[in-house]
């Protein structure tokens, strides 16, 4: 008998507007998922649903502001009422952060403020789905850092212990919600070859730091949009399916497991 085709995933993406956001949205079209896109801007995350429709996916866009945890569960509940159930969340908002700066000339509050960011926004979207993924047994988190989370690195600001804090907050929600079906993920990249761009927080011209950073990998090479997005399809698939509470490696080398 042939096996009975399983319905497409339901999932959340905040950030969608943004280079991850975006592509990890066109990668999980592919695999023929319905997309719900939330963003504080609306424009770029239209741009993303049009690209999703591209590729034969079904796209909803929504405006959320993902640090209010008031816009934040009204959007969980739309998104639940409209399809079902929510099968993957992905975070991939930006956050406020000071970098090239060195610690000792940094303010306290530039230094606290990507952890509390990053932190308040990734626990609040994560809680609202989860609620939702325990009730029905199933569902993937999944959570992003950076490779500042693990390296010690002179320059990145607090943004170092944001990405822990990331990685800590990964692993307790795992904890809590595992035994109920949950999965909670992180993707760690190195910086994304795509969105290094010529900002003013660069050691260096844009073409030196990029083979700097190349050089410190085992490969070579630095991770792209594509191999984010791709990773990030495959642990809310089938085949990452003993994962949770972990952290899936994306840096070329350069961090430490």
């Amino acid at each position: 008998m042939p096996s009975e085709q399983q319905p497409p995933l339901n999932v959340i993406i905040h950030g969608a507007g943004g280079a991850i956001g975006g592509a990890v949205a066109q990668e999980f079209a592919r695999q023929g998922a319905k997309l719900f896109l939330a963003g504080h801007r609306e424009p770029p995350v239209h741009a993303t649903a049009e690209k999703v429709r591209a590729l034969g996916a079904e796209a909803h866009v929504s405006g959320v502001d993902a640090f209010s945890p008031v816009e934040v569960d009204a959007h969980t509940n739309a998104v639940a009422d409209l399809a079902g159930r929510i099968d993957v969340l992905l975070n991939a908002v930006e956050i406020p952060r000071v970098q090239g700066t060195p610690l000792l000339e940094m303010d306290a509050d530039d230094v606290v403020a990507p952890a509390a960011a990053w932190l308040r926004t990734q626990f609040l979207t994560a809680r609202s789905a989860a609620r939702y993924m325990v009730t029905q047994g199933s569902g993937t988190i999944l959570m992003l850092s950076a490779s500042p989370a693990r390296l010690a690195l002179a320059g990145v600001g607090g943004f170092s212990a944001a990405c822990a804090a990331v990685e800590g907050l990964t692993r307790t929600i795992a904890a809590e919600t595992g035994a109920a079906g949950v999965r909670t993920v992180c993707l760690r990249p190195h910086r994304i070859r795509e969105t290094i761009g010529s900002t003013p927080d660069l050691p260096m011209g844009l073409e030196e730091f990029t083979r700097f950073l190349e050089s410190l990998t085992t490969s070579g090479t630095l991770p792209t949009l594509g191999d984010v997005a791709r990773a990030a399809v495959f642990l809310a698939t089938g085949g990452a399916a003993s994962m949770n509470g972990t952290v899936l490696n994306l840096t070329g080398g350069m961090s430490p497991d």
